[in-house]
This record gives C-alpha cells, sequence and structure tokens, in this order.
C-alpha cells in the first residue's frame, strides 16, 4: 500500500491558511469618570454594558443554575468589575468583616478576579476577591511557588475598593470592584491596552460545593495561568 507523504511546505501552507484561535476576550468599556461602587446593575454607570458569563464549573461541565454575568468598565485611574447571580443557600463567613482583608475568603461563597498585565512572566499576576456580605481578599500571585495565596501574598494591598448586595427575595448577589489600575498595570491607561484575565465564582458548602470559572482549567485548581483570557480596554459601546 503507497504510503501518502506530506511535504514539509504543505504542513506550513496549512498552518498559515488555518484560522487562528483568539484566547476569549472580555471588554470593558471606557466611562467618563469615577463613581463609588453601587453594585447596582441597573444604574446609568452599568446599564446597557455587555459582559461575559462564569457558567462552567473549573473542571469544564456547564453549571447552568448558577451563571453568572460579569461586567467591566476603565477610566484613566481605576478598573471596575460588576457581578451579578443567581444563589440557591448562601455560605457566609460569620461575624464579617468589610473594613480590612479576609484571609481564605475562597472558603466562602465569592467571586473572583486573577488579573495580570505581564505578558512574559504569566505566573505574576493579583487576586482579587469579594463576598455576598461585602468582605475582600486581595493577593500578589507568583502561580510557580507551592500552594499560591497561602503565604505571604496576602500582604500586598491594591488600594480596592467593594460593594454588595443580596437579594434575599430574588435569590441573586450582586457585587462591584474598583481596582487601581497602577496595582495590575504600569502603562497609562488607554484604548486597545489588554491584561490578561480569568474570573471564579465559589459557591455553596461542602460537599456539595461549586467552582465556576469564566475559561475552565479541567482540574480544581485556579492558579493557571496559561488558561486565562484576555481583558481589553475599549473606547465604548
Amino acid at each position: 500500500m503507497r504510503r501518502l507523504k506530506t511535504s514539509g511546505a504543505l504542513l506550513i501552507l496549512l498552518a498559515l491558511i488555518s484560522p487562528a484561535r483568539e484566547a476569549a476576550v472580555f471588554p470593558s468599556y471606557r466611562a467618563g469618570q469615577d463613581q463609588e461602587p453601587s453594585a447596582d446593575p441597573n444604574s446609568d454607570f452599568w446599564v446597557g454594558i455587555r459582559g461575559v458569563f462564569i457558567e462552567n464549573s473549573i473542571l469544564g461541565p456547564a453549571v447552568p443554575n448558577l451563571r453568572a454575568e460579569v461586567r467591566s468598565r476603565w477610566t484613566n485611574d481605576h478598573l471596575y468589575f460588576l457581578f451579578l447571580g443567581p444563589y440557591q443557600t448562601l455560605n457566609l463567613k460569620p461575624d464579617p468583616d468589610t473594613a480590612s482583608e479576609t484571609y481564605k475568603l475562597w472558603e466562602w461563597d465569592c467571586f473572583e478576579v486573577y488579573l495580570g498585565a505581564d505578558f512574559e512572566k504569566i505566573n505574576l499576576y493579583r487576586e482579587f476577591q469579594m463576598s455576598p456580605q461585602g468582605e475582600f481578599l486581595d493577593l500578589a500571585i507568583d502561580a510557580s511557588v507551592p500552594k499560591p495565596g497561602w503565604s505571604d501574598e496576602r500582604l500586598w494591598n491594591s488600594g480596592m475598593k467593594v460593594k454588595a448586595r443580596i437579594d434575599a427575595a430574588g435569590k441573586t448577589w450582586c457585587g462591584e470592584m474598583r481596582i487601581p489600575i497602577s496595582a495590575v498595570d504600569k502603562r497609562p491607561a488607554r484604548p486597545g491596552n489588554e491584561m490578561r484575565i480569568n474570573l471564579f465564582r465559589q459557591d455553596g458548602r461542602a460537599p456539595k460545593r461549586d467552582f465556576l470559572a469564566w475559561q475552565t482549567t479541567g482540574v480544581w485548581n485556579p492558579h493557571h495561568p496559561d488558561k486565562f483570557g484576555t481583558l481589553r480596554l475599549v473606547a465604548g459601546l
């Protein structure tokens, strides 16, 4: 039987004509001025802003009952993220502290943003978390070390602000983060700037705990920066 051979030139040609797979893009829309976080998706600041969705387990399968929307805006000085998602029951930390960060907030219900501007050392990025009660945590992560987030990463301070609301009647909770851009990126903010990002949601109590991701990693571990998507600053809607 004759064996067909594919030349190196043909392989190169096929690679050139095959469409490149672009990383998932999360647009962040420019705002005219800064505001205090409101956690109100119907406010003038947030209404009409298109977002992305956290709707899959970090392992891959869809989790439609916990599908959460995330929107983003930016100014010269800050990045804003708005989270809105349904819940069945809330897993909340007793005696919440909203004045100072809460270490190991990931053990309770929370939304998370992993964000970095270094496209060469992709293991270096920032982690931001917030709970339905308005607790927060910010970490300077090096994903190459064992158990990132469990050591002195919490000593870093971003200057982030958060606001959260629980709608018990509608069984949803909404949260907003305001993060100084200078805590993540040393470039002046302008349309076209890109950063590396992933979004996560922790929900429920073990053994029925759900861990969702915008860009899934395939393992029960969010610290896989090779799986991150792209946050892109855009001029407007």
